[in-house]
């Protein structure tokens, strides 16, 4: 296999800011493995919260290239178990070239992936649509702006319940609320309490992430579910976020791409747990990767490529939080020149 890494800047349509993180641009770094005339894109990120930029990821990809290039794609989760001890301490680099290999080898199959794995996309949750934190005024415009069945609002500032009040009163769509660790434990309950009236659906990472001690007392209390992300990063996470959160939301770049993402749905699937797969403000490289998971989700959040002034690629659609699958096998993601 041909190892190419390039990385791009995906401009935003509006400032994008969560409780802990506002930016304009995001930084992202693609993959590209070819083989016998096909190529496999994957994508991941840069991200200041878990430190991973595209340098670092770069790198740790640059310093495998022999052993990337020399090894046979018998299959993407063969190849996963070869790569990840080379990049154990970089899971966002592995993301990046697991979903390539996975694309890689679905175009080299001629399938997309969720019928490699014997999906039925008969049924499929939609996707939400993320209004970042703003003014009142400006997130009541954002939504104005993009009509959708399924908000994600983002949280965490001193006026959350106001804020939610404020969008209700200019749309019936279903909420769901996304603190990124910023509430407390009676914050929560009592937010809750607020919330649920309102039609918020769940509440998703309220507190902190090593915060389990008190996620436990708001999982006895909460008036709404709870949805596990910056708690949930690794497979062995997904056990110790049971009886804490009533589901849990996969990021891929977290995991370590498409491989391991499985097996955490699988996982949390049997230990009774609601399951969701997130988006990282990705293109729709990263977009069309999430979308291969979609028939094995309860919910999903896969907006980024939404997100963006101008894509660097095509894929799956969305249209109205519908999504149609690309003609093009693997995981559907083509680069756009």
């Amino acid at each position: 296999m041909k190892l190419t890494i390039r990385s791009f800047d995906l401009p935003l349509r509006h400032t994008f800011t969560i409780s802990y993180d506002s930016r304009d641009v995001q930084e992202t770094l693609i993959v590209e493995l070819e083989h016998d005339g096909h190529k496999g894109y994957g994508e991941a990120t840069s991200n200041p919260y878990y430190k991973f930029t595209i340098q670092c990821m770069t790198a740790a990809l640059e310093s495998i290239r022999e052993q990337i290039e020399t090894t046979e794609l018998t299959s993407p989760e063969a190849f996963w178990a070869q790569m990840q001890p080379l990049l154990a301490d970089n899971p966002f680099a592995l993301c990046a070239l697991d979903m390539a290999a996975n694309d890689l080898y679905g175009k080299l199959q001629g399938k997309p992936l969720y019928k490699l794995w014997g999906l039925d996309a008969a049924t499929m949750p939609i996707t939400d649509y993320t209004i970042g934190i703003d003014t009142i005024d400006n997130m009541v415009k954002k939504l104005q702006e993009q009509p959708w069945p399924l908000y994600k609002i983002k949280l965490g500032t001193p006026n959350d319940v106001a804020i939610v009040k404020a969008l209700r009163k200019h749309t019936d769509a279903v909420f769901r609320v996304d603190a990124n660790c910023a509430w407390g434990v009676e914050e929560t309950i009592e937010n809750s309490k607020q919330l649920k009236p309102l039609g918020v659906q769940f509440i998703e990472q309220p507190m902190r992430a090593d915060d389990m001690e008190g996620m436990k007392q708001v999982y006895a209390h909460s008036a709404l579910p709870l949805i596990a992300d910056e708690s949930c990063i690794t497979e062995a996470d997904v056990a110790k976020c049971h009886g804490h959160f009533h589901g849990v939301n996969v990021k891929l770049v977290k995991c370590g791409g498409l491989t391991p993402a499985r097996r955490m749905i699988a996982e949390a699937k049997k230990l009774g747990m609601k399951t969701m797969v997130g988006c990282m403000t990705e293109s729709s490289v990263g977009i069309s990767a999430i979308a291969q998971l979609l028939p094995m989700l309860d919910y999903v959040d896969m907006d980024g490529a939404l997100l963006l002034s101008k894509d660097i690629a095509s894929g799956v659609t969305i249209d109205f939080g519908k999504v149609t699958y690309s003609p093009v096998n693997g995981t559907g993601a083509t680069l756009l020149a």
